[in-house]
């Protein structure tokens, strides 16, 4: 499967779409970027006059990446329009702090993918290679309606 596919199979669309290119991916680890446009809505009021990425944001990139990319690849040929994968859990920490124009790159290894249901150890890290976040990500293969 090409990369690019990955990402079109998504059930996303700016302006939510926090997926600029995927690295790497294999059966057992999946490495992706996005790059926070100065522009999104969000940083006009998160934290007014200083903006930084919030946290629910961060999650949702590395979500976006490291399960909803990775549960494309891993689906194949079962990946459709129908199918998405949903988030069921997460247990993130807080390292840094993400500004705009800032390009990070997450990291995610799966733990286990079996019965629908995906868990995977997950790391941003930013430009410098430094953590931004890291924890565990789950969710689950779900038809969409």
């Amino acid at each position: 499967m090409d990369l690019n596919d990955i990402i079109t199979k998504l059930p996303y669309r700016d302006p939510f779409l926090f997926v600029d290119e995927l690295l790497h991916v294999d059966d057992n680890i999946i490495i992706g970027s996005y790059r926070f446009n100065e522009n999104l809505d969000f940083f006009r009021g998160h934290f007014y006059g200083n903006p930084v990425t919030p946290g629910v944001i961060l999650t949702e990139t590395m979500a976006q990446i490291g399960l909803a990319c990775f549960g494309v690849y891993l689906l194949g040929s079962e990946a459709s329009a129908e199918t998405a994968m949903a988030l069921t859990s997460t247990e993130i920490q807080f390292l840094k702090t993400v500004y705009p124009k800032e390009k990070v790159t997450v990291i995610s290894n799966k733990i286990y993918f079996r019965f629908g249901k995906l868990k995977c150890a997950v790391t941003m890290k930013n430009e410098a290679g430094q953590e931004v976040c890291k924890g565990m990500l789950a969710g689950m293969i779900i038809d969409r309606i």
